[in-house]
């Protein structure tokens, strides 16, 4: 069928520059497609919109482009916010090293590369050498990284790669002397990476069944299997190692013991924190079949595993703790009633734990700032590792018997800065410290709290020029996300730098449903309470608006994927507050999320409209797509999506779109911009990353006739 570009003009004019310029919308055809849930009937007009196949879904595409294309190329901002974005993103940066095999590995990007490269070095003063380039392996850089293991003596790399953004991966090994592939190659992998076995021989990872013709990007992700592949076999010879035929949510992730001889498996069955655990011996090394054993598969806490020694398990869990305490479990009796815990839980939510030259490295969130702490092997306290400020530090990771860890350190105004530390001294030495053209100097940030709608304080984290008037005109920007136990954290990226030396302010704030304060404080922003996530929004706006940091006028929000779900929940419930919204790669249907890959996944944050009635109305009360007030005046709308997001499908950014183009919403713009060969965001070339980016500063700066130069 042929899209109709018959186009609807809106009743008033946007401003861009110093020309007012009249708007106009492709019509988007409506049909009448109802839904009757637990008795309540629910309108989907744009449900032809699902189908990313189809040819009018594809014209649809192209006519949304050519008005969001034709209104971007015309603000004054766009090429200077470019130009600054540039700028800002060009400077080298590292990943974090690790050590295999008598092999250091780490990322580096030269930056504008348009993927991260893979080098190694036997020693850190070596010169390094290229063990992997993504960039070779396709023109327009729409082939990433996805993931790497390297064999336990460091001559093989298992890489995966995906391609146009989508989360399938496909996997090959490569021989670090010789530079090329070897014949093994493994498809259809999505949420997995490999784990070797000490031997050498082979590796384990996760993969689904082939999906069907035409729903590779759509069709629901179920029965997940984990296998193990010995090299140099076809992959239908691979071994199955685990899978569950009478429950189709279980997935895997499968790890190797620092002595090899024990599979960790992890059981999930949501994107949320808590999980099962199985393991299977790896006799001398090698896998030699055989059916995993339960340690625990009540999927009622968090359960990680950090070291094995001999037959004790040690983990970090939130069973009983809700921010989380390390135990140690005899693996012949591993029930609760025989546990020790050998660090207790503590005021702050413990993140992350990692067993490196015989002590425990433990990342903790004080009010959203990392601190690590250093325990000897009985669980004492010893030390904590001085870290350059309040910020944000990841990494710690390695073996028992490593003297040796890296890690990362940034904040808002402080870009990633690569450290080594000396476990046993507790000595940190600079490895790698990026030089950029931003200026930190000029910049500071602070914290401060905010008081939610039910009294719930949480913070948020203000950076800005430094001596700025804060007098109610300063453009500002607020980002958030509140979900799924991840905490948001200050680092620095190059998008709130680039904000920054725009003249404006850039604001984070850690709401509840995220994992800043433990287990409660992520729950406490779930399915009937998700709308405790809105609420702390809303009131981190109105702080800023009340302490005259931004107005109304000046004041924007920004959240992708859940945090675009956020953007378009709050938009709805306060458009008043706000001068322009960007929800980017959204959940705005929460209604038929569940339907479309992993989608289902998320229930244990969402709940679905199938679980009871009350799920359902709570879920319309919020839905983005269902809640959009006709006759109200809303704030300039920019949604992003890519056409090749098969995480959260962009069928939830067209529909939500169409209808808010449909709705008598006020003159503001409200555009969706459709990056083409992308997908949610992970391995998204530098080229297409700088370009969406400045074009989201580029809008609010323009609807804040913000003058960039």
């Amino acid at each position: 069928m042929k899209l109709s570009l018959t186009a609807i003009t809106l009743a008033a004019v946007v401003a861009t520059g110093t020309n007012a310029q009249p708007l106009t919308y492709p019509v988007t055809r409506k049909t009448d497609q109802v839904d009757s849930y637990h008795g309540t009937q629910v309108a989907d007009p744009y449900r032809w919109l699902e189908d990313d196949n189809s040819a009018e879904t594809k014209a649809w595409v192209v006519a949304q482009n050519e008005v969001t294309d034709k209104f971007l190329a015309a603000m004054p901002q766009r090429l200077p916010a470019r130009r600054i974005y540039t700028e800002l993103y060009n400077f080298e940066r590292f990943g974090i090293p690790f050590k295999e095999g008598g092999r250091y590995f780490w990322t580096r990007n030269d930056g504008l590369q348009q993927q991260n490269v893979i080098y190694t070095a036997r020693t850190l003063k070596d010169t390094p050498a290229v063990a992997l380039d993504p960039n070779t392996m396709s023109p327009d850089g729409t082939v990433a990284l996805s993931g790497m293991a390297p064999s336990r003596d460091g001559r093989l790399i298992a890489y995966g790669t995906a391609g146009a953004g989508s989360d399938w991966q496909t996997w090959r090994v490569r021989d670090l002397a010789t530079g090329q592939d070897l014949v093994d190659k493994i498809e259809w992998v999505k949420f997995s990476g490999a784990a070797w076995t000490a031997d050498g021989k082979g590796f384990f990872y996760a993969r689904y069944d082939a999906p069907k013709d035409g729903e590779k990007l759509t069709g629901a992700n179920y029965f997940q299997k984990l296998y193990y592949h010995r090299l140099g076999t076809p992959q239908g010879d691979d071994v199955l190692v685990a899978e569950n035929r009478d429950d189709k949510e279980w997935g895997f992730g499968a790890d190797v013991s620092d002595d090899g001889r024990l599979l960790l498996i992890s059981v999930w069955k949501s994107a949320g924190s808590k999980n099962g655990l199985m393991v299977l011996p790896l006799p001398g090394g090698a896998f030699a079949g055989g059916k995993p054993r339960p340690v625990t598969l009540a999927f009622d806490a968090q359960y990680t595993p950090v070291a094995v020694h001999g037959n004790r398990l040690v983990l970090k869990t939130d069973k009983d703790a809700p921010r989380g305490r390390l135990i140690t479990m005899d693996l012949q009796h591993p029930g609760p009633a025989r546990w020790k815990t050998l660090v207790a839980e503590g005021p702050d939510a413990m993140t992350a734990a990692s067993a490196v030259g015989g002590r425990y490295l433990l990342s903790y969130l004080n009010d959203a700032a990392t601190l690590v702490r250093v325990h000897g092997a009985d669980g004492r306290r010893l030390s904590e590792v001085k870290l350059p400020g309040i910020g944000t530090a990841g990494g710690f990771g390695g073996r028992w018997n490593d003297a040796e860890t890296f890690f990362s350190y940034t904040s808002l105004t402080t870009p990633a800065e690569i450290h080594r530390y000396d476990v046993r001294t507790g000595r940190i030495e600079l490895f790698k410290k990026p030089q950029t053209a931003f200026d930190t100097e000029q910049y500071e940030t602070r914290r401060e709290f905010v008081t939610s709608k039910d009294g719930t304080r949480f913070p948020i984290f203000i950076a800005a020029r430094k001596g700025l008037k804060f007098d109610g005109n300063n453009p500002t920007l607020l980002y958030g996300y509140g979900g799924f136990n991840i905490p948001i954290t200050p680092g620095y990226g190059v998008t709130a730098a680039t904000w920054l030396k725009m003249g404006g302010v850039y604001v984070i704030a850690a709401i509840r449903g995220g994992g800043e304060y433990g287990s409660a404080w992520h729950e406490a922003g779930t399915r009937l309470k998700k709308q405790n996530v809105f609420d702390d929004f809303i009131a981190a706006g109105e702080w800023l608006v009340q302490h005259k940091v931004a107005s109304p006028a000046t004041l924007a929000i920004n959240g992708g994927s859940n945090g675009g779900l956020l953007v378009g929940a709050v938009t709805n419930q306060r458009p008043d507050l706000f001068a322009a919204a960007v929800p980017q790669v959204g959940v705005m249907d929460m209604l038929r999320y569940p339907n479309f890959t992993i989608g289902w996944a998320w229930a244990s944050d969402y709940g679905t409209a199938k679980d009871s009635p009350e799920m359902f109305q709570a879920l319309q009360a919020y839905s983005p797509l269902h809640n959009i007030q006709a006759g109200a005046r809303y704030p300039a709308v920019l949604v992003t999506t890519g056409d090749h997001d098969d995480r959260v499908v962009p069928a939830h950014s067209f529909k939500y779109a169409a209808t808010l183009q449909a709705a008598d919403t006020g003159p503001a713009p409200k555009l969706i911009r459709i990056e083409v060969d992308a997908g949610h965001g992970a391995g998204k070339p530098t080229s297409k990353l700088i370009e969406e980016r400045s074009d989201v500063l580029a809008f609010i700066a323009n609807t804040m006739k913000l003058d960039v130069k």
